[in-house]
């Protein structure tokens, strides 16, 4: 777990580096808490398959800038890609709203 800072707001961040770690990522999983997320890196497009519960998507770039925010993605038939993108953020939904994350804010890292 690393810590990412941003607004005000400090969040645990699993990290997913690999290939099967990335290919897991919250699968199988019943919630991911408020404060926390999992970051895909490399990844600039995620799939919902075998999700239980919807999340936000915010997707970075190298610099930790946000390029795009995809909001309450649904569970099993969600998709969502940003070209360009290094990095893919998953957060519970509606914690984009909560942390008031808008493009072009960066999240620095302990």
């Amino acid at each position: 777990m690393e810590k990412f800072f941003i607004n005000g707001a400090t969040l645990e961040i699993e990290i997913a580096e690999t290939f099967f770690s990335r290919l897991i990522g919250l699968m199988g999983r019943k919630n991911l808490d408020k404060g926390h997320g999992l970051l895909l890196a490399p990844c600039n497009s995620i799939h919902m398959l075998f999700m239980r519960f919807a999340i936000d998507v915010v997707y970075l770039d190298k610099e930790f800038c946000i390029k795009k925010i995809a909001r309450n993605v649904s569970p099993w038939l969600g998709m969502s890609f940003c070209f360009g993108a290094w990095a893919a953020l998953e957060l519970p939904s509606g914690e984009a709203e909560r942390l008031n994350l808008a493009v072009g804010q960066k999240f620095h890292r302990n």
